[in-house]
């Protein structure tokens, strides 16, 4: 398998292997690939615990990666790595990023313009009301709404952009080849169609209550903002705004009644200074994002280097198959295959079924890079 991406993968299969312990390995050997071939003695060396090395060398000897990856293509499963020019910036930004996102979706560069909506599972008729105002907003202003599909002020907030015609993307505790909780596969599907299901997690992995603070993390570090509506005291909702305080996000938090359990959490949050959130369109203020859909229309994803320039210039609004892509490109099939996924992800290309891409904006002129 020549796809680099693949031993990212790998490593984010190795139960015990976080972006530290990553990083630390990349840092040693300088490639993902001979970290994942060196003999125990030398992963020793990086830093790697019995055990961890353990959990690597058995995964190594019972896993085909070609396997590994070839599921993920089945799946409709998109890998971006942190080195990827298509990983969302602001979460390239946080201390120690995920190495490994795992999409169904796509993820876009003016998702960068987003606000997580967050809140109890336990939602009140006011919680909904505020949830549904705030999200609607931000998504008719061209803000991407974040949140975490959990019942509750997650599944309103999701729901209340797409309804908005906007997008969201949703960051799971499972992988993204799961919906949990199982009533939320429809909302899923429309979420996939308008923005993407985000994990760092592996496919395969199951819904467990130690996987959703980590992930709390990334809902953060995706957004400029973090909205919590209703929260109680020990609500996953105040992690999600503690991770933030600490990227340097802003956080909005809704005013309650003091004696309602579900506002014990965001009162508290504003006492310790988050902004009382008593209109909507405070956010977009605050963030300075009133003109984001001028900006948004604005802004043009151009090709990156010459071999995106040369597929987007062989593409135009009818659909080509892959195999005539390569043809005309004369690019080795691999790479057309994994520029290709980048590109789609950057939001230059669509597959519209087959293998067969059409570009999202006819080519203009000539791209020349180096100069």
């Amino acid at each position: 398998m020549s796809d680099p991406r693949l031993y990212w993968v790998a490593f984010s299969l190795v139960k015990g292997i976080g972006s530290v312990r990553f990083q630390a390995l990349l840092d040693f050997f300088g490639d993902p690939r001979i970290a994942w071939e060196a003999p125990s003695q030398a992963l020793r060396e990086a830093g790697l615990g019995s055990k961890i090395i353990e959990n690597l060398v058995q995964l190594r000897s019972s896993v085909s990666l070609e396997k590994v990856w070839e599921r993920l293509q089945s799946l409709g499963i998109s890998v971006l790595i942190s080195a990827d020019e298509a990983y969302p910036r602001r979460l390239k930004e946080i201390d120690q990023p995920p190495p490994v996102l795992y999409l169904r979706g796509s993820v876009y560069a003016e998702d960068g313009w987003a606000v997580a909506v967050v809140g109890t599972r336990r939602i009140t008729a006011y919680g909904r009301q505020v949830a549904e105002e705030v999200a609607g907003m931000l998504a008719r202003n061209g803000v991407t709404v974040i949140s975490g599909l959990a019942r509750g002020v997650d599944s309103v907030a999701h729901q209340a952009a797409l309804s908005a015609g906007g997008r969201t993307l949703a960051v799971l505790g499972n992988g993204v080849d799961q919906v949990y909780p199982p009533e939320h596969r429809r909302l899923a599907d429309e979420i996939i169609e308008n923005g993407a299901l985000i994990s760092d997690y592996p496919p395969g992995t199951r819904p467990d209550a130690t996987n959703f603070p980590p992930r709390n993390r990334i809902i953060s570090g995706l957004s400029m903002a973090v909205v919590v509506v209703e929260a109680g005291q020990n609500s996953g909702a105040l992690i999600t705004a503690a991770f933030a305080a600490d990227q340097g996000r802003e956080v909005f938090a809704v005013p309650g009644n003091i004696n309602a359990p579900h506002s014990r959490g965001t009162n508290r949050l504003i006492q310790d200074g988050a902004h009382p959130l008593l209109d909507p369109q405070e956010i977009l203020e605050v963030l300075e994002l009133n003109m984001v859909t001028e900006q948004r229309a604005a802004r043009v994803v151009l090709p990156a280097g010459a071999i995106e320039a040369q597929l987007f210039g062989a593409l135009g609004r009818e659909p080509l198959h892959i195999d005539e892509i390569r043809a005309r490109t004369d690019i080795p099939i691999d790479q057309v295959t994994a520029t290709l996924a980048l590109m789609e992800l950057k939001g230059m290309v669509r597959q519209v079924g087959g293998m067969h891409y059409i570009a999202l904006r006819e080519p203009k002129g000539e791209y020349t890079f180096g100069e």
